[in-house]
Order: structure tokens, then sequence, then C-alpha cells
């Protein structure tokens, strides 16, 4: 089948090569502009064209084999994917199927009804819990023991259109933000391969969601990382893990940011915010128990040990605002 992918964000790449290895010819690829990143503010490309580089150049061509004839890659990089100029570009390629996965903007209809079977999008949760845009960490802060991937049908709502296909797997008690992102970057590839292989015998499923089980997932910004103290040990330190490394779990002090990367709750307690200090523990008391931080980061400072921390920086004021 002939399929336009659209991406940019890192948990789709090995999606976009296992479609490249496949029996199916990727006639595009669609992706975010190359953006400043960096204190440096040096242009990077997205994550997706990365994925598609060799040598340091762009790979145009992509072969199954040197035996075979190259499959030509074309690249579209829109401020705005529905700009008229783009949608006729995609509709001039003529896919069987659009494949959706972090791209970061919503398509409108003009561009869903272009493909001839479907318009696919791989969301990282099990549908319909979960919608929008940080459901990776939403899974993790909540405490839910399974997460995984939806391969739906798109439709002009927010992670609404019926499903075709789940995997599911465990949520590990020491899972972060990033390392539940890897693993579901690795089931996503034979998920859509499945999906695509129903489609072609004429038997893929389709059932609706149950909006009355919808939860939603907003869009993270670096100032929800902040602790709140009055919350528990627990929901604390499933934060701390879901937020790392994205947007980065932090308690304010002495007016400085510290960074927290991992946590353990411990039987103590105190007013939220007070510091529960010995000589080799930082321990933070909440709302309910308590939290001793394993590894931080002072801003302009590296990455350390609690225990580290604590002898470089002997008197510790206000834990938290």
């Amino acid at each position: 089948m002939r399929i336009v992918f659209v991406g940019t964000g890192e948990i789709g790449v090995p999606t976009l090569r296992a479609l490249l290895d496949s029996e199916h010819e990727v006639v595009a690829v669609v992706t975010q502009p190359d953006k400043p990143v960096g204190r440096e503010q040096r242009i990077e490309p997205p994550p997706i064209k990365k994925g598609i580089t060799r040598n340091g150049g762009f790979q145009t061509a992509v072969g199954r084999s040197a035996a075979e004839k190259p499959q030509l890659l074309e690249v579209l990089q829109p401020a705005k994917i529905k700009d008229p100029q783009t949608v006729e570009a995609i509709r001039r390629l003529m896919p069987d199927v659009i494949v959706v996965i972090a791209y970061g903007q919503i398509l409108r209809r003009d561009v869903l009804e272009i493909p001839r079977l479907a318009c696919l999008n791989l969301h990282a949760s099990l549908l319909p819990r979960w919608r929008g845009a940080a459901p990776i960490q939403a899974a993790i802060a909540a405490g839910d023991c399974e997460t995984g991937i939806t391969v739906m049908y798109m439709d002009e709502g927010l992670d609404t259109g019926d499903i075709l296909l789940q995997r599911s797997f465990e949520i590990l008690p020491n899972d972060t933000g990033g390392s539940l992102h890897d693993r579901l970057a690795q089931i996503a590839p034979q998920a859509l391969l499945e999906s695509l292989r129903l489609i072609a015998a004429g038997k893929a499923p389709r059932s609706a969601q149950d909006n009355g089980h919808a939860t939603y997932a907003p869009k993270l910004k670096r100032e929800h990382g902040l602790i709140d103290w009055s919350e528990s040990a627990e929901a604390i330190e499933r934060k701390i893990r879901a937020y790392n490394p994205w947007p980065g779990a932090f308690m304010k002090l002495d007016r400085q940011n510290l960074k927290i990367f991992s946590a353990s709750v411990v039987d103590l307690k105190g007013q939220p915010g007070e510091i529960l200090r010995s000589d080799k523990d930082l321990i933070v008391a909440t709302g309910k128990g308590a939290i001793s931080l394993a590894e931080v980061q002072l801003e302009g400072k590296r990455r350390m040990t609690a225990a580290e921390f604590l002898r470089g920086h002997g008197v510790l004021l206000s834990a938290a605002d």
C-alpha cells in the first residue's frame, strides 16, 4: 500500500523505520519544520527527519535491498498541515493510508478524506483513557497498572475515532516517562503492521469508543513539574517518575529550582514541605508520609545523589513555595 507518514516525535521513529523495511511504499513523510533548540538555539530537524538520515545527509533514496529500485521519499515540513498547498501536495501522492503518530497538529477533514482506505493514528494509551497530548505521563501519575498503543481511525475530534486495534502491557513500578515512552515506541510498529494487514485483507474491525469512560491528558508545560507537597507521598513519587525527563519534577530551594529525578516513599511525618534531613538523606514531608530524594540537580549544577548534594550545600532553606 502507498503510505504517507505524518509524525514528529521520537516515539514514531521505530514505526517509520518498520514501514520503510516493509512491503509497503512510503511515498512521503510529513513532519514539523526544523527549529532552534537548546541554549545555542541551533537549528535542528525533528526526530522523525533525523530518523531517516544517514551519514549526515538526508536520505532521499530508501531501498529494501541492493537489487531493488530505491524508493524515493519526499519530505514535507509545512508550518501548518492545513495549508492548502500542503493538502494538495498530499492529495497528489494518492495514498492508500495516512499514518499519524505524535505529529503535534490536528488534521482537518480535507486531509482525513484524502487516503483511499483509511487515516490511522497511533496513540500512546488504551483509549478512551488518556486522550490528549500527554498520555504517557498521565498514566504513570495516576497509578495505572497498564497502558499500550491504540490504532484508531481518525476523525475530527481529539482522539475520539473508532478503534481498530490495541496492544497493552504492564506499567512497571520503576517506569519513568522516558522508559515507558521507549517501551511504547517498540510495540507501535507491529501494532501498525498488523492493522495494515487487516485493512488489506478487508478484515479490519472498527469499534466505537465509550465516551463515558474517556479521560484527558492535556499538554504539559515546564511549570507543571513544580511539586505540591500537600499531596500524598505516593502521588508525588509517581509524578517524579512520570515527569522524568519532561517536564521534570522540581522543588523551590532558596529561590532556586532543585530538579528531582528519582525518589522513594518513606514512613515519616512532618508539615508538608518541611525538610527532614539527616547526614545522608534528603527527606521532605508531604501531606501524607514523606519522600526521600535520590537524584537531584540544582540550577547551574551537575546531576548528583542526594548525599552529594547535602555535602555541598550545608544549609537548606525553605523546601517549597
